[in-house]
């Protein structure tokens, strides 16, 4: 079965437009405010169906969820396809995307931790999930080339979601043939008024375990803000490609292509293996709560050296700290489920996860557009004030700062 989740992480990351998406969404005529609120919107409906469908996968089947995740993804891959770029339609994508993200989330996590109490492996569950999660992250470098070609030979990055359609069927088929025991306890008929209590009881879980209230704000603060922030790389490294003296013989646009393909493959390869080391940094901390304590503060002092760099529009040591966040995300992961999955019963595990999903979703609701809108005011204000990103990185700090402190003061 670890292949088979290894598989699934691996297929599942195929995700070809994923390094151009800013570039795809601001090639339409749209403003970073516009992006922001696309990006919101689609945090909007991951929270409006999140913890439903948690509910649901625990109590209907997770791999029946996971199916229906999957149809809702390529539905979304058709429309962005073919698209014509208006607002609508982008806003139809995003919305069958959402279902797509509010039905995985989560469920698939479950399912491992499942298969591990199954066999009797739970202490192995961090360098499990690390392992499993390292080949989502290898899937993601092996997508970079292929959608890097993909996007130097054609002038409509939109065919870029053709191209996942096909990944995502092969593992739509892969998902079918996962073992039954896996969809954890079904109860039956789907009834609405089970749903919405089983909802309740996480929610109510949520808020009073002091242990999963500080567990939902760490993931806000650190993966929710993140989210949003990995996306400015794209345009970062576009501007860079100005003043680089290499492959001159390709267009601005092109050149922009070949640059972010090996940066995003660099970041993937980085990512794979910090995830598989997760284990080996819980053991060295005493455990995963030290581990991600040591990394709040490391992530405070890389936002702190990001901060003048952007401010002055350096550009260059900005990617190799976007590359150590990349790294430390990774390695992130796996200990905060773990932490998660030592905190929610099995009968609620796919529920909390999805609750940690819609707080992640919720901040990345908030914090797109208003980091949108910052943006667009530096972009307008001009040199006087900086460059127009640094206010990213100050964001950055106060949160892990935030994180950092309360940390160490809950721990003592």
């Amino acid at each position: 079965m670890i292949f088979r989740f290894s598989l699934y992480g691996f297929l599942k990351n195929q995700r070809y437009f994923e390094p151009f998406m800013m570039l795809i969404l601001l090639g339409s005529g749209n403003s970073f405010l516009t992006v922001g609120f696309l990006v919101g919107f689609r945090e909007l409906c991951i929270n409006a169906m999140n913890i439903p469908a948690g509910a649901i996968a625990d109590l209907y089947g997770r791999k029946r969820c996971m199916l229906v995740s999957y149809v809702a993804y390529m539905v979304a891959f058709l429309i962005f396809a073919f698209s014509d770029s208006r607002l609508p339609t982008l806003f139809l994508a995003v919305f069958f995307f959402g279902i797509g993200e509010a039905f995985r989330e989560g469920t698939h996590k479950s399912m491992i931790f499942t298969w591990l109490r199954l066999n009797n492996r739970m202490e192995e569950k961090t360098k499990v999930y690390g392992y499993t999660r390292s080949w989502s992250k290898i899937g993601s470098a092996v997508s970079i080339p292929i959608a890097t070609a993909i996007a130097f030979h054609t002038s409509d990055l939109n065919k870029l979601f053709l191209a996942a359609l096909v990944p995502y069927a092969i593992g739509f088929v892969a998902l079918c043939t996962y073992p039954k025991e896996l969809n954890g306890e079904p109860q039956g008929e789907v009834r609405i008024g089970r749903v919405f209590s089983h909802m309740w009881q996480t929610i109510r879980d949520s808020v009073r375990v002091a242990s999963l209230r500080r567990l939902m704000l760490e993931s806000m603060g650190f993966e929710g803000f993140f989210d949003v922030l990995k996306d400015y790389v794209q345009p970062i490294i576009k501007t860079m490609v100005l003043g680089i003296p290499l492959l001159l013989a390709f267009g601005d646009d092109q050149r922009g292509v070949l640059l972010i393909g090996a940066v995003y493959f660099c970041f993937h390869l980085g990512g794979a293996w910090s995830s598989r080391q997760a284990h080996v940094l819980s053991a060295r901390c005493g455990g995963e709560a030290a581990a991600s304590l040591a990394m709040w503060w490391c992530l405070a002092a890389v936002y702190l050296a990001m901060l003048p760099c952007l401010y002055f529009e350096i550009y260059y040591p900005v990617l190799g700290l976007f590359a150590v966040l990349f790294i430390m995300q990774s390695a992130w992961r796996p200990l905060i489920i773990s932490r998660f999955d030592a905190c929610s019963p099995e009968s609620h595990g796919t529920s909390i996860l999805s609750v940690e999903s819609q707080s992640q979703t919720f901040a990345k609701m908030i914090l797109a557009p208003l980091l949108g809108l910052v943006v667009d005011l530096m972009s307008r204000a001009g040199p006087a004030f900086g460059g127009k990103y640094w206010p990213l990185a100050l964001v950055g700090l106060l949160i892990s700062l935030a994180m950092a402190v309360t940390g160490r003061k809950a721990k003592a």
